[in-house]
């Protein structure tokens, strides 16, 4: 059984799915490396426009495998695989959350470019509360999410937030009833469908923007439009309104 599966359920859309279910897809170095390179193999797939992360029905990731953790050392620590596959992927990663993402599993929902969850979905940075420091970006991502102060309201107390209280901090975009997968497939269908250029050049901008002074980020606006003019999709974009008909993108 893998312990990271990825699928494909309609035209444009994967799914990336944690598969660990009896250990609540708890982070190990196995899963850690099989994530990086599902994104980085389906950010070379040309059939594929957006990526889903989920977990299971009843949990996300409760964290990290705190058996492959607890006898590290310094060295060991600072030799601990990690990445940022999804913060960095060119394609939109949508996450799909039901029940608890707790720690790094919360973490890699912190990478994707916006969350969908089911009204079971809890979220919380726990590392406070074993005597440790988030490693996976959270004390840099979690403040630009929510804000300083409900930032360190989690990192501080460990508490989880539930998925009413996400969206209310803009943290969540969604919370649905049931699965929250169905919904999240919909919108990466929907995203997929759309200029994957003009997409991809949204994505990186807004990204780039976050680390850059406003005037930095307007410039860096500017120059994704005077870019699109120089692609089919733009022209096929402004005649499909000119006769009144559905635009058939083709990605380029």
């Amino acid at each position: 059984m893998a312990v990271v599966e990825v699928e494909k359920p309609q035209d444009g859309v994967a799914i990336v799915r944690l598969n660990r279910p009896e250990v609540r897809n708890a982070l190990n170095t196995e899963v850690r490396e099989l994530l990086a390179s599902a994104v980085e193999s389906l950010n070379q797939d040309d059939e594929v426009g957006a990526i889903v992360l989920t977990g299971g029905d009843t949990v996300f990731a409760v964290g990290a495998d705190l058996g492959e953790q607890a006898d590290r050392d310094v060295v060991g620590a600072i030799r601990a695989y990690t990445h940022q596959a999804f913060w960095y992927s060119g394609k939109p990663v949508i996450a799909a959350v039901n029940g608890d993402a707790f720690g790094g599993g919360n973490e890699f929902i912190l990478q994707c470019d916006f969350v969908i969850a089911s009204g079971s979905a809890r979220f919380a940075q726990t590392e406070v509360t074993i005597g440790l420091v988030p490693g996976g970006g959270a004390t840099q991502r979690l403040p630009q999410a929510i804000g300083r102060q409900n930032a360190l309201y989690a990192l501080l107390t460990g508490l989880p937030l539930s998925a009413d209280d996400a969206f209310r901090l803009g943290y969540v975009s969604e919370v649905v009833k049931g699965n929250a997968i169905d919904r999240a497939v919909d919108l990466a269908a929907l995203v997929a469908s759309r200029p994957r250029l003009a997409v991809r050049q949204i994505k990186e901008v807004v990204r780039l923007g976050l680390d850059a002074s406003f005037e930095a980020g307007i410039a860096l606006e500017r120059r994704g439009y005077q870019l699109m003019f120089g692609t089919q999709d733009l022209r096929e974009g402004f005649a499909s309104v000119k006769e009144g008909r559905a635009p058939k993108f083709a990605g380029n």
